[in-house]
């Protein structure tokens, strides 16, 4: 068994990857790691395969540098077949846009093996802005993109609160997943668009979720991203997983009743404050907008959440 897998789930993105895999190649410090890079081609209908190629007949590395081609679309399906083809201890997902560090991967296995119990962890994640964002911005990057920077102590994250690593970077370990004896943990890996699902479902099993600050990668962020249609989207998109995300955690049917009702009037509650607070600038402002959407969906969430439950049951 390897090591460490590296898996890049990718979509179009022929241009950005040789930037992705540059910084893998230029690892240090991995000498006596057995790891490996797989690229998992998402039907993709640019030259990714052909980049991959060339990029395969000039690898003097002996890390294997891999590559499949999964039909089926979706970020669903290209993390499911990434763990099915690699055979790392720990899976590390990368998308096409995140740079990691030079020492990203020999301090990433160190970490695991440093700490037995995480089942998941991820680490800080630096915005590379290819655009000058909007004043205040700092106040939801870590909302809307994803942005970490959480000082230079590790920690557990509180799953209780919801305080859970994000996506980009996140380190999985295959024993966690492969020990779960609830089958929505599984699925749970393969949910592209909300990742704190399997750091709860891993927690619900006993696993460690932890927040290690020697693990660095720069996520680049074109100027399109920070278009506000975009960001509200996301923003709103985000604040609908809320009540999903913590019934999870719901042992009883009545811990569920309560909780429909406390994230529902929570997030009206903190929609009421943000408005009296900001009033005109709710609108205006790129910021506050944000949050309003994001507390507004929250609000809704329960509704949300059991409404495409019985649709998914039809």
């Amino acid at each position: 068994m390897m090591d460490f897998s590296v898996v890049i789930p990718i979509y179009n993105g022929a241009k950005r990857l040789p930037g992705v895999l540059e910084k893998l190649r230029s690892q240090t410090g991995t000498e006596e790691i057995q790891w490996e890079i797989l690229v998992v081609d998402n039907n993709s209908s640019d030259e990714t395969a052909k980049v991959v190629r060339e990029l395969q007949s000039t690898w003097n590395l002996q890390v294997p540098l891999k590559y499949v081609f999964e039909r089926r679309q979706g970020l669903t399906f290209a993390r499911t077949r990434g763990i099915e083809e690699t055979e790392g201890q720990f899976v590390a997902f990368l998308d096409d846009d995140n740079l990691p560090n030079s020492d990203w991967v020999l301090q990433a296995y160190l970490f695991g093996n440093q700490y037995p119990k995480a089942g998941i962890y991820g680490g800080q994640i630096h915005a590379l802005y290819q655009t000058e964002p909007p004043e205040n911005f700092k106040r939801i990057e870590h909302l809307v993109l994803a942005i970490r920077e959480s000082g230079e102590q590790a920690f557990q994250f509180n799953p209780e609160l919801l305080q859970l690593p994000s996506g980009a970077g996140l380190v999985l370990r295959r024993k966690a997943l492969l020990e779960s004896s609830n089958p929505e943990c599984i699925a749970a890996v393969s949910r592209g668009d909300n990742d704190y699902e399997l750091s709860l479902y891993l927690y619900q099993n006993g696993w460690e979720i932890w927040y290690n600050p020697a693990m660095h990668l720069n996520h680049l962020i074109p100027p399109e991203r920070l278009e506000k249609s975009y960001l509200l989207s996301l923003a709103y998109r985000y604040g609908l997983y809320t009540f999903g995300c913590r019934v999870i955690l719901a042992k009883t049917w009545g811990q569920k009743f309560l909780l429909f009702f406390r994230v529902m009037f929570g997030g009206l509650k903190r929609v009421i404050l943000h408005f009296a607070k900001y009033k005109k600038q709710v609108q205006s402002d790129l910021v506050n907008a944000c949050e309003l959407n994001f507390f507004w969906a929250s609000a809704i969430s329960p509704i949300y959440y059991y409404i495409n439950k019985i649709s998914f049951q039809k």
